[in-house]
């Protein structure tokens, strides 16, 4: 587990995650020593009509090597449940996560089981305007000359980069969200979208960033929200907005929702026989101001009206415009009834298409890039509503904010949210799902910063920002059942994402290297205050292994001994498995009764001798079944 991890992060260079793409999805360009074949990867290239380019332009800051060093290396925490918590009624059949603790370590761990499942990403990052407390927080544990062989550069560039620590320039701003960005794309789905919410301070550089690591064509576009009262707060102009920068994973997989709205039935006076649908007519031009024929000469030609006389495309004024389709594609809207001909009082012919109504009085209407119905001073008393006048939090985003945002992609999904702050995401959805009946769940990350002793939270009881995060999901979601007896998900599981102490590590080391000398008890060093070392190494595995974090392990008894199955999977974590067990295991593959396809063995907690016969069982199976035995440190 942690182990291996560590052994891995010691061969990680700043390029590992992209190699490691390159070998997975084009095996064909390596050699078997492991080296690049670069013209032949160039070749394909050609092949393809790729054009290859020598242009320079990229974004370049004090730590971006480092920042891609840090987006390869794999985290050294682990999974720790808060189990009393989580076994709450409401909460222990819960999809919703929260998750306490580095939201880099949290998107590492979420990679197992999330990679390209999450739809919708919304996150609330640091602005870095110098009073919001943004330093940059990394705890650099090696010195500027292992820095610099670590991710091959100069000592002295190492340097500058050990001192971005508890800095708040571009520079830290962009090293801190540069590998969080990266992570994010990898679990977006290919139809997914990320909204970031940012103001003038580092929108530019966000923006550059985003391109580079989402790619400038799945760019969707950058949202105004207007939601500030107009304070004074500026040396010049009042500001009363921000941006929502939103990418998509993939351009062309991506699609947008539409909202109703209620259709003004006077203006629908004809009526069509075969669609049986009212419509109204609108001249056959081009729309918009440029449809004149000068500004589009290839839309202007002429169309055979009924008689057989030819009609060209004007203006309201009489002057020669253009249409709105090629020659082709207007020919057959004709043919199939979307086009009309009509005289006019001078007896000409004119071309109208017609604009239908919908069955059911509504029509479908694309959302604008201007958010203006979601006042900023909401957020604060949406939470005030809740904590009996407090607001506890500074500048929170409303509640009609993200769930405007989250209502323009779909009605079931999983939104993530790893600034999650005062937990406006979670309010949202809840609110969300029941007001139409979606069926959204969000996976929220917020680190356990600490709450300053002046500050009204703290003497309210509430020592970390989580804390208050988590008691207003619980509030919300009281307010929201009451008021609407909708049938939702109001509960969440919560895990805590907790570091090994060096001496652990230290053990876990030697016992690897000596597996038949473990005489201590290697599953209680994973104890914590809210859950047992298995239950943390069971949940540390889940996720890894693409099960996420939701799920609910069955216990499952062997001869004695009591393992977890969740699937096809077995995970034997705690001491104690013995020869009977094994025995027991086998017998029960071989006749069917039990049907896995893998057994996940904590190699620290099983005698060497049982592991041994345990992996000669299992490659000799009677039934010619196959099961993997995976062992982990």
């Amino acid at each position: 587990m942690i182990g291996e991890n560590i052994k891995e992060n010691a061969e990680k260079k700043v390029n590992s995650r992209e190699i490691e793409k390159l070998k997975k999805d084009f095996p064909q360009f390596f050699d078997k020593e492991g080296d690049f074949l670069l013209d032949r990867f160039k070749e394909m290239l050609k092949q393809s009509d790729v054009t290859l380019t020598k242009e320079g332009y990229e974004l370049k800051f004090l730590g971006k090597s480092y920042a891609r060093y840090l987006s390869s290396t794999k985290t050294e925490t682990f999974i720790a449940p808060h189990v009393e918590e989580n076994q709450k009624e409401e909460n222990k059949n819960s999809e919703n996560l929260y998750i306490i603790g580095d939201n880099i370590d949290a998107l590492k761990h979420l990679l197992g089981s999330y990679s390209g499942k999450i739809k919708c990403i919304y996150i609330d990052p640091p602005y870095n305007t110098g009073s919001d407390g943004f330093v940059y927080p990394d705890n650099f544990s090696f010195d500027a000359k292992k820095l610099a062989d670590m991710i091959g550069i100069e000592e002295e560039e190492a340097e500058r980069i050990i001192n971005l620590k508890g800095k708040s320039s571009h520079s830290a701003w962009l090293t801190f969200m540069y590998p969080r960005l990266i992570l994010a794309r990898e679990l977006l789905s290919d139809d997914g979208v990320i909204f970031i919410s940012i103001d003038d301070n580092e929108q530019a550089n966000l923006k550059l960033m985003c391109d580079e690591v989402f790619g400038e064509e799945n760019l969707v576009d950058t949202l105004i929200w207007k939601g500030k009262g107009g304070g004074q707060d500026s040396t010049f102009f009042v500001k009363t907005y921000e941006y929502i920068l939103c990418y998509s994973r993939n351009i062309s997989e991506f699609k947008l929702s539409t909202y109703e709205i209620e259709e003004d039935d006077k203006n629908y006076i004809y009526y069509d026989e075969e669609r049986k649908l009212k419509y109204k007519r609108q001249l056959a031009r081009k729309w918009g101001s440029n449809a004149r024929r000068e500004d589009r000469p290839n839309l202007y030609f002429p169309v055979i009206a009924p008689d057989g006389t030819e009609v060209y495309p004007h203006l309201p004024d009489g002057t020669s415009g253009s249409w709105r389709h090629n020659k082709l594609r207007l020919q057959l809207e004709i043919k199939n009834g979307e086009f009309e001909f009509v005289k006019n009082n001078d007896n000409e012919w004119i071309l109208y298409q017609k604009i239908f109504a919908s069955k059911n009085g509504k029509k479908s209407k694309k959302f604008t890039n201007i958010i203006d119905d979601a006042p900023a001073g909401a957020g604060t008393k949406s939470i005030k509503d809740l904590f009996e006048g407090n607001a506890y939090f500074d500048y929170p985003k409303p509640v009609t904010l993200i769930k405007k945002l989250i209502s323009m992609i779909d009605d079931e999904f999983i939104i993530l949210d790893f600034f999650s702050g005062s937990a406006t995401t979670a309010h949202a959805v809840m609110e969300l799902n029941a007001e139409d009946g979606g069926n959204r769940k969000y996976i929220l990350v917020q680190l356990p910063e600490q709450i300053k002793e002046d500050k009204p939270a703290y003497k309210a009881g509430y020592k970390t920002i989580d804390e208050i995060g988590r008691e207003r999901i619980r509030r919300a979601a009281k307010k929201i059942k009451e008021e609407t007896k909708a049938d939702i998900d109001y509960g969440f599981k919560t895990y805590s994402l907790e570091n090994v102490e060096e001496d652990i590590l230290t053990r876990l080391d030697y016992f690897d290297d000596n597996p038949k000398l473990i005489v201590d008890d290697m599953v209680s060093i994973f104890d914590t205050e809210n859950s047992s070392g298995k239950d943390a190494i069971l949940s540390t595995y889940l996720a890894l292994d693409g099960y996420g974090l939701s799920v609910n392990a069955q216990s499952y008894k062997l001869d004695q001994f009591v393992a977890k199955k969740v699937d096809k999977s077995l995970y034997i974590i705690d001491q104690g498995l013995k020869s009977t067990d094994v025995m027991e295991l086998i017998k029960r593959i071989e006749s069917l009764e039990l049907d896995i396809t893998r057994i996940v063995v904590y190699a620290n907690s099983i005698d060497f001798s049982v592991t041994h016969e345990l992996k000669k069982n299992l490659s000799n199976l009677r039934n010619n079944k196959t099961v993997e035995l995976i062992e982990r440190y």
